[in-house]
């Protein structure tokens, strides 16, 4: 890294030589010291922001297949809130290589909205320089232990994701979803389902829906696989 030259120590944090080195450092450059706001990041940063949001929700869709929309959006709307974008900033030292104007104080106290900006800024840099791919590489690589966290609270209940996710470490697998048996009239269903991985079946659950049902066949099953190779927590450290 050479160290008496900014955009250079920027460029090795973000993964991307810019053909166009100013590009970002108009990333870089706050408004407090912009001659003009059209030479802040401030354009870059409402480029970036939808491609974050982009890359983000492709993520979270090819990740967790059966997520339904409300559980994909709850968790993107916590990745690319200013308050994560902030901490990314901080994570990578983006925020150390601000371009401030006399006015605005050290990286240490500097609000949040600022700290987020050179992210979303940076993002839409590297997308112009670079293309989709260079950007996706950046932000996957900032936000990713973001989503592991967030979707680990978010499925704490969902045990259909955590069963698929177990299931194809441990296993190689993806479950199925038998339906044995439904009882009762139209209006008051219940539902018997059990959970088949690699064509052994596991004990089955009922349930007043379908869904609900398979939640609770997950569960079970969750329980069985979890005893044999270890902890859901065991499992991600030996990731």
């Amino acid at each position: 890294m050479i160290e008496n030259d900014p955009l250079a120590c920027a460029q090795e944090l973000i993964g991307h030589e810019f053909s166009d080195p100013e590009l970002l450092r108009t990333a870089l450059t706050h408004a407090s010291i912009a001659d003009r706001r059209l030479d802040s990041n401030e354009r870059l940063e409402f480029l970036g922001d939808a491609i974050l949001g982009m890359v983000v929700c492709y993520e979270l869709y090819r990740r967790f297949g059966d997520w339904l929309e409300g559980d994909l959006t709850k968790v993107k709307s916590v990745i690319v809130s200013r308050r994560i974008c902030a901490r990314i900033a901080d994570e990578t030292g983006l925020t150390g290589h601000l371009i401030l104007g006399n006015g605005i104080s050290g990286s240490a106290s500097l609000p949040t909205s600022v700290r987020a900006a050179v992210i979303e800024a940076v993002i839409g840099a590297t997308y112009i320089d670079g293309g989709l791919e260079a950007a996706q590489r950046f932000i996957l690589a900032a936000v990713t232990p973001h989503i592991d966290r967030c979707a680990a609270s978010q499925t704490h209940d969902n045990f259909k994701s955590v069963l698929q996710q177990l299931a194809q470490r441990c296993l190689s697998a993806t479950p199925q979803y038998e339906a044995l048996d439904e009882q009762g009239p139209d209006h008051s269903k219940c539902f018997e389902i059990a959970v088949v991985l690699n064509g052994e079946r596991y004990p089955s659950a009922w349930g007043p829906s379908k869904k609900e049902a398979e939640q609770e066949a997950a569960r079970i099953a969750l329980d069985i696989i979890e005893a044999e190779y270890g902890t859901r927590d065991q499992v991600d450290r030996e990731e």
